[in-house]
């Protein structure tokens, strides 16, 4: 492993750990020209990775369904991207934690060749990067603002949500309006047929009655720390439901809630303008998932997030 500078973290490039500054992409790389690449990400919790085989499984799942080899097992890819973690460790405060991702390329285009033809194999690159939990700690004090663009999501008929793949650009346009009508607010895109779907790293629950409910993971991808929600509302007893949901349902919820690998859950206070409950933070319900999710990882993000607003 190269040594790197004081403060510098260290990434897996290609069967090396190395200093990030030398982790060189080529530019006819098929991910960067095409995004015809896929990823996965995780968190660590108190330095400690969080569901790594979980996501690792997806990652191959998207790999598989894009038909990339690797060049790697699933065992391969989850030492390594403990080997990674470890070797940047140091670099993190005793309040901080990482995002630890894992990408893989087709490659890189063949120069004078078909379009399909790459020279040499996949890049894999394993990485890892601080949580920025100071930007976000607002949102677990006053609650999240959720907006529908009029960007449609992507429909599985084209491209399945399922894959988590480089190819991002639908969900960056929905983001972008939403942001130009509201800079701290969230988007969450419709499909093609008018339901909820997802936004950016993000899935959707709504609370009506005391059941919760989520878009079919048929048009979302499954994220980890949207399963991780269900297992926690089967926890505290709380029903959940997977169905189509409407702007009606979202307009009508008691609460609603988003997931993702760095915020956990955190509670919507608007959608689309409207306030949602008693516009606070998070409803009762979100709470009890929030305090049953500190309680299953063994350590308090939460106050993580709320301690950086007195810094």
């Amino acid at each position: 492993m190269t040594s790197a500078q004081e403060g510098e973290r260290v990434a897996y490039f290609n069967g090396e750990i190395i200093p990030e500054s030398e982790v060189k992409v080529p530019f006819r790389d098929r991910g960067f020209k095409y995004g015809d690449a896929v990823f996965d990400m995780t968190r660590t919790f108190g330095h400690k990775i969080f569901k790594l085989e979980t996501h690792i499984k997806r990652f191959y799942d998207s790999l598989k369904y894009v038909d990339i080899d690797p060049g790697m097992s699933q065992d391969e890819m989850v030492a390594k991207s403990k080997e990674v973690l470890e070797a940047n460790m140091h670099l993190l405060g005793p309040d901080d934690d990482f995002w630890v991702g894992q990408r893989v390329s087709r490659g890189v285009d063949l120069v004078g060749g078909d379009m399909w033809e790459t020279a040499g194999g996949p890049n894999v690159i394993i990485e890892c990067a601080p949580l920025p939990l100071k930007p976000r700690a607002r949102l677990f004090k006053d609650g999240m603002d959720v907006l529908v663009p009029s960007v449609r999501r992507t429909p599985p008929e084209s491209l399945s949500p399922r894959a988590k793949s480089h190819n991002y650009l639908n969900l960056i346009m929905a983001d972008m309006e939403a942001k130009a009508q509201d800079p701290e607010a969230w988007a969450i895109l419709l499909d093609t047929r008018g339901f909820l779907t997802e936004g950016i790293g993000s899935n959707i629950f709504t609370i009506k009655d005391g059941v919760i409910y989520t878009p079919q993971e048929q048009y979302v991808l499954g994220g980890i720390s949207r399963e991780t929600a269900i297992e926690m509302a089967a926890r505290i007893d709380v029903q959940v439901v997977t169905k189509d949901i409407d702007l009606f349902d979202a307009m009508t919820a008691d609460e609603i809630f988003l997931t993702s690998t760095s915020l956990c859950i955190c509670g919507v206070r608007s959608f689309q303008g409207r306030q949602i409950g008693d516009g606070t933070a998070a409803g009762p319900i979100t709470k009890a998932l929030m305090n049953e999710y500190v309680d299953f990882v063994e350590y308090d993000w939460l106050g993580q997030y709320l301690k950086r607003l007195e810094d």
